[in-house]
């Protein structure tokens, strides 16, 4: 087979490499993501300007890629960058307003597109441990709409936002797949309370309140009852996306910890070339290939109609990820030795990032267990 990509995507890969490299550099990431200055919109336009967000999506929904392999080029180049912009909520509530939307809320893709709307995902919830079905925020009929009360965590970006993709449960029990709904809610609606925060590694999160919260008829995505399948297909998007992001982190923190072995001397040589380790640093480059081919695996599977063959290959990428994304985080700290831990160091926020990023949509043990359930339905299935 031949995973070259094709000519368009290289040149979307070279000219966001180039822009990320001389417009975005890590001090001017750091002093957004950590809170220093506040946050603006304006790379964030850049980014849409550049046809970053318009390479998330089919010609057909008003993009020019929307595959598996335009999102992975896409986020492997903004991995490569550290880049901290709400581009991974503009795939996520794009891909399900393209999903599920009508024509009328399918609008709002232009304007995810351009840049000049900022879209959020509010799933999670407290306790709810990586369970996508896990839904306890409500969401109650009245003549004319819908009243929703709950609460969700950890939402990327929320406080930055325009518009949140809130799941909330309009019939069964709070673990049921069945009886969950999603709605589009903008932000300045009555009722909705967003506190935003810094998280460890960088970036921006908020916690999100609904209490009473009046929302019309036509922000149901979707059909009642539904959603957890674009849930699914959502998040399936989700994990590609910080699969690839997790590939460019970790091609940075090789080459910075190759180069370091390169140059740093002890007793007159180079650290590089003690065999200890050459072997050590070998093993770490071995683990980065085999994860980089399961991110290959999943972009050419995301599409699949078979949901096992989907699904199977996201959890295992997503397993993979978090075993090899450890690692590379530790060893390239421990090649560095003292100072792989020091602000100053470029690799110690990729490493952060890499351990951190683990546990958006479900940590390795999570999808071990997803892999380990869709592998054995398969068996039983055939049998």
């Amino acid at each position: 087979m031949n995973f070259e990509h094709t000519e368009t995507r290289r040149m979307l890969a070279d000219s966001l490499d180039r822009f990320i490299s001389d417009r975005y550099p890590l001090n001017i990431r750091n002093e957004s993501a950590y809170g220093e200055r506040p946050y603006a919109r304006d790379f964030y336009q850049s980014f849409a300007e550049l046809g970053v967000i318009g390479a998330l999506f089919r010609e057909e929904d008003g993009g020019f890629g929307g595959e598996g392999f335009d999102i992975s080029v896409v986020f492997e180049s903004l991995g490569k960058g550290l880049v901290d912009e709400p581009i991974l909520g503009a795939l996520l509530v794009g891909k399900a307003l393209v999903i599920a939307g009508n024509s009328a809320q399918k609008a709002l893709l232009e304007e995810l597109i351009s840049g000049s709307c900022v879209a959020a995902f509010a799933h999670d919830e407290p306790g709810s441990h990586y369970d996508l079905s896990h839904v306890s925020t409500t969401a109650t009929k009245v003549p004319g709409g819908w009243i929703l009360n709950g609460d969700k965590g950890i939402v990327s970006f929320g406080d930055q936002a325009d518009v949140l993709l809130v799941s909330a449960r309009t019939n069964g029990g709070t673990l049921d797949s069945e009886g969950i709904s999603l709605f589009l809610v903008p932000t300045s609606t009555t009722g909705l309370k967003i506190t935003g925060y810094s998280r460890i590694e960088g970036g921006l999160s908020a916690e999100v309140t609904l209490r009473d919260v009046q929302l019309a008829d036509d922000s149901l995505l979707g059909v009642v009852d539904d959603g957890f399948s674009i849930l699914e297909r959502i998040s399936g998007y989700g994990v590609l996306a910080l699969c690839a992001e997790a590939v460019g982190v970790m091609d940075v923190a090789k080459e910075q910890t190759l180069e370091y072995l390169r140059t740093r001397k002890q007793f007159g040589v180079p650290i590089g070339s003690f065999q200890a380790l050459q072997h050590r640093m070998a093993d770490l480059l071995l683990e980065i290939e085999q994860f980089r081919s399961s991110v290959i695996n999943v972009a050419s599977s995301i599409d699949h109609d078979e949901y096992q063959v989907r699904e199977r290959a996201i959890a295992a990428a997503k397993f993979t990820l978090g075993h090899v994304g450890h690692l590379v985080a530790e060893d390239c700290i421990q090649l560095h030795g003292g100072i792989g831990m020091t602000w100053e160091l470029a690799l110690s926020h990729y490493a952060k990032r890499l351990v951190m990023i683990d546990h958006q949509f479900g940590d390795m043990d999570h999808h071990l267990d997803r892999y380990i359930a869709i592998s054995s339905s398969s068996v039983v299935a055939a049998e």
